[in-house]
């Protein structure tokens, strides 16, 4: 019989390599007193089927929060309830792409939307990235050659707020550039707005699907890193044309939803006040979390060794010593007693992959963090050592 969470930890490992919440910072009572009050609410209806688009509440909610942390308010009908971002990435994928199809994604990239696009019989093509996100010449130039060779670019992956697996977030003058080219070429944006209410730092920017047209852009969003990821409970924003055809699809529609009940216990939890509260908590621990572990890495560090300083999100992009491979450091720390990803996973093709790693400072204390970096740094420290 297996595990009942996907990441088990191992006595003794400190492992930077998952990207998920501390488990002592989850919503534990205040979402088993929410579900008490949506059951007293909605009774019987809180176990039928749903409503395909989601619950209206919760719909509601989105549209009255992003009115406060983003550029422009969704309307109601710009919006439908999903299981997850990546339940959001395959339903565009599944409703706006032809077989056949070619969709862009910036590398480095989160790994599992490549794998979620490779289930789809589509070409999947990367483009270039730099400190500021999708380089705009690499994409136009790739685009070109795929119109000359009669493929179809029609969709564009992208994390430009707090990007999985670097940290960084594209400027303002990138982000309309980005837009501009989309609309020249016909192209949709599916931006992954994942870690949106993460910031540390000030406010986030505001969102691709803000500041361009409905039409073009598809925006993921999730509360799995703002409350709980095991609600399983995320959201587009969409044109409302593609959110009704979503909503009619056979996946929405047979099944009433696809959370409708952790959907409705999040909207009772929103309405108490609870999701504001919690995301502070969030920001206030990370930060501190985010800051121990730079602290560590400026004293332990080699100067050969540079890092990103996220403003936001989870994640913190290591460049190695030139010519020290992360798959021959990854044995060493893993004695040592860390744990990370290496760069290779975020790439589609694994030999454009640079001398890289990603850590991610979301689980785990500021005491545990510091010790991290310390040994990551011992590792790269006896790796470089002559012998």
């Amino acid at each position: 019989m297996g595990e009942l969470t996907q990441f088990q930890p191992v006595p003794g490992v400190i492992d930077l390599a998952w990207g998920h919440p501390d488990p002592t910072l989850l919503p534990v009572q205040e979402l088993r007193a929410a579900a008490e009050r949506a059951m007293d609410r909605y009774g019987p209806e809180m176990l039928a089927y749903g409503n395909p688009a989601g619950p209206p509440p919760l719909i509601s909610f989105i549209c009255d929060r992003l009115s406060q942390t983003d550029g422009r308010a969704p309307t109601p009908a710009q919006v439908v309830i999903t299981s997850g971002a990546s339940q959001g990435l395959d339903l565009a994928a599944a409703f706006l792409l032809d077989p056949g199809d070619t969709v862009l994604i910036d590398v480095p990239t989160y790994h599992l939307a490549m794998r979620i696009l490779r289930d789809h019989p589509i070409q999947v093509v990367g483009v270039p990235s730099d400190a500021g996100g999708i380089v705009p010449d690499d994409l136009a130039r790739i685009v070109a050659q795929l119109r000359q060779r009669q493929q179809r670019p029609r969709l564009l992956y992208t994390i430009p707020t707090f990007h999985n697996p670097t940290g960084r977030v594209m400027p303002d003058e990138r982000r309309a550039e980005l837009l501009a080219f989309a609309a020249r070429e016909e192209l949709l944006i599916v931006e992954d707005d994942t870690y949106r209410e993460l910031s540390y730092d000030g406010p986030s920017p505001a969102s691709l699907w803000a500041l361009g047209t409905s039409s073009s852009v598809i925006r993921l969003g999730s509360f799995a890193k703002s409350v709980a990821p095991g609600l399983r409970v995320g959201y587009i924003t969409a044109d409302a044309a593609v959110v009704a055809r979503m909503v009619a699809g056979g996946l929405l529609d047979s099944g009433g939803g696809t959370t409708h009940f952790a959907a409705t216990v999040l909207a009772e939890y929103a309405a108490a006040g609870d999701y504001a509260n919690q995301v502070e908590r969030f920001r206030t621990a990370y930060r501190t979390q985010r800051d121990r572990l730079m602290e560590s890495l400026a004293e332990h560090m080699p100067e050969s060794v540079s890092w990103s300083v996220p403003a936001g999100g989870y994640f913190v992009w290591v460049q190695l010593p030139n010519g020290m491979s992360a798959e021959t450091l990854l044995p060493v720390a893993s004695a040592k007693g860390m744990e990370f990803l290496p760069a290779h996973v975020f790439f589609l093709d694994q030999n454009e992959a640079p001398d890289a790693l990603r850590l991610a400072f979301s689980m785990h204390p500021p005491d545990a963090l510091a010790e991290a970096g310390a040994r990551l740094a011992s590792a790269i420290t006896g790796t470089t050592r002559p012998a």
